[in-house]
């Protein structure tokens, strides 16, 4: 089980660059985006394979 941060803890992350956190910001959005692109490839792929389509 994980428990709340500690204190400590919150201050040392609040330390860092924040170059390096709005880094992570950006990793995190990336990579979300791509992976909601992912399914909706294979969704519209699986749909264009049933025969449904918009033409």
């Amino acid at each position: 089980m994980s428990s709340k941060p500690s204190l400590r803890e919150i201050e040392e992350s609040e330390k860092k660059p924040l170059w390096q956190r709005l880094g992570w910001l950006a990793m995190i959005w990336v990579g979300s985006v791509g992976a909601l692109f992912i399914v909706a490839s294979l969704m519209r792929m699986f749909m264009n394979a049933a025969g449904l389509t918009t033409h």
